[in-house]
């Protein structure tokens, strides 16, 4: 069903990218590197338990209370090895993180979210430092950063360890941004192109294409895309425009570069059990089964429905009214589409999420692998970040997400060794040996 609606607009923006020393010999490790698990505890022992993560959380939202102990326990992330039988190539391999670092005037504007959170751990100054603490103890390769509004403090930083970096600014009244770091001894940009939804009237949002070559012997090379989609719970037509024009683009600047494979980073903004989710999984998807301001499934991610309320089962009688309570504007199909006249979003990749392809404990994962959680505050739990890889790359391990009892102990994030309200998301890729091998040599022409 279709009605008549009119369009949007917005704003400015800025791009920047910036350079780093030589790496020193004497960097820290990489966390990969060893079987030991790294310890995250969100309790501080130089304040009283008053001051804790859980013992601030209200009833309210979380109906499990009363089970809770009163400090917050230890966030332990387990890094967890694939049992994929693909042949592999045993040293063309990296390591790529996603990072929603919650932008530092997003955490005060929007301080109802984090009423469960402690003053001082959402004041920037120290978050900054455990973000890059985090970030640092991981040591991937690419990371992708996303509601980024102090870059030139984390670029500043990051130098210090071997990253070069580049930032691109949303347009409008926003501050925020994306960023891309790379390792500069490691990785060689060839080329990099930033989005602005809003000149495809998507809205102010934007996002980063990269295309790396690492520095071997035998290079290969891939595609980076990072993006941090619409927040708007009742805009998906919006969210599927820019994820959908983000993959056009990213599928075009890999066929430019021998069919490199890619990886596609970010805020999605959408949960796994969504109707966006199957779009990006299963390539296609058609709109007018769905109501549009149900596709990023956001709205059924209250903490107080995750943790106490038992969740209705979507029928068939359930899907029909909703299309007849709900219709598309000619406008909405097109944002969504692409093509006024058409039902049907469509997208050229074969994509597959590293985290559902790395299974993990019921503790971490739902049923289709996906983490139960990579975002936690006051108004939201629940998964919608992810790492989206295509052919001729295949994950060989994750760092796992943290148990949702365990995050409902801390009561909220950020927390004391969780900078931000997001969970990073961690993946080493490895090229597969059938990966076409035009990839290793140069691009015909630029």
């Amino acid at each position: 069903m279709r009605c008549d609606a009119s369009s949007w607009l917005c704003g400015r923006h800025v791009s920047v990218t910036t350079a780093a020393p030589t790496r020193s010999a004497t960097g820290p490790s990489s966390f990969f590197l060893c079987s030991k698990p790294t310890v995250f505890c969100c309790t501080d022992a130089s304040k009283d338990s008053s001051s804790t993560c859980s013992d601030t959380a209200r009833p309210l939202y979380n109906p499990l209370k009363r089970r809770q102990s009163s400090h917050a326990p230890d966030v332990v992330r387990h890094w967890i090895q694939t049992d994929n039988q693909q042949p592999l190539s045993s040293q063309d391999r990296f390591t790529v993180a996603s990072y929603n670092i919650l932008g530092d005037r997003n955490a005060f504007a929007h301080r109802d979210m984090y009423r469960n959170v402690p003053s001082h751990y959402l004041k920037w100054d120290r978050r900054k430092r455990v973000i890059c603490d985090e970030l640092v103890q991981w040591n991937p390769d690419i990371i992708c950063l996303q509601e980024v509004d102090k870059y030139f403090e984390l670029s500043e930083i990051l130098a210090k360890v071997g990253y070069l970096g580049s930032y691109k600014r949303r347009t409008g009244d926003t501050v925020d941004g994306c960023a891309i770091f790379w390792k500069a001894d490691n990785f060689q940009l060839l080329e990099e192109h930033s989005i602005e939804f809003k000149g495809y009237g998507l809205r102010d949002n934007v996002a980063q294409l990269s295309v790396f070559e690492m520095q071997k012997a035998e290079s290969r090379r891939f595609v980076i895309g990072n993006i941090h989609v619409l927040y708007n719970p009742s805009r998906g037509e919006v969210k599927l425009g820019q994820i959908r024009f983000l993959i056009s683009r990213a599928q075009i600047l890999s066929e430019r570069w021998g069919n490199a494979p890619i990886v596609l980073c970010g805020d999605f903004n959408s949960t796994p059990q969504s109707a966006i989710y199957k779009f990006l999984s299963t390539s296609e998807l058609n709109i007018m089964l769905y109501d549009r301001r149900e596709l990023s499934g956001q709205r059924d991610c209250h903490p107080a429905q995750v943790l106490g309320v038992k969740q209705e089962i979507s029928s068939p009688l359930t899907l029909i009214d909703g299309l007849l309570k709900h219709c598309w504007t000619d406008e909405e199909v097109r944002v969504a589409t692409g093509d006024a006249e058409s039902n049907l979003v469509v997208h050229p990749l074969k994509l597959n999420s590293s985290y559902a392809t790395v299974r993990g404990t019921t503790r971490t994962r739902g049923s289709n692998g996906e983490p139960l959680a990579t975002s936690y505050h006051s108004k939201f739990l629940g998964t919608v970040d992810y790492l989206w890889y295509s052919d001729g790359l295949v994950p060989t391990g994750v760092i796992d997400t943290v148990p949702v009892d365990i995050l409902q102990r801390i009561g909220s994030l950020p927390c004391k060794k969780v900078g931000s309200d997001h969970l990073a998301l961690v993946s080493e890729f490895a090229f597969t040996l059938d990966t076409n091998g035009d990839n290793k040599t140069a691009a015909s022409s630029i």
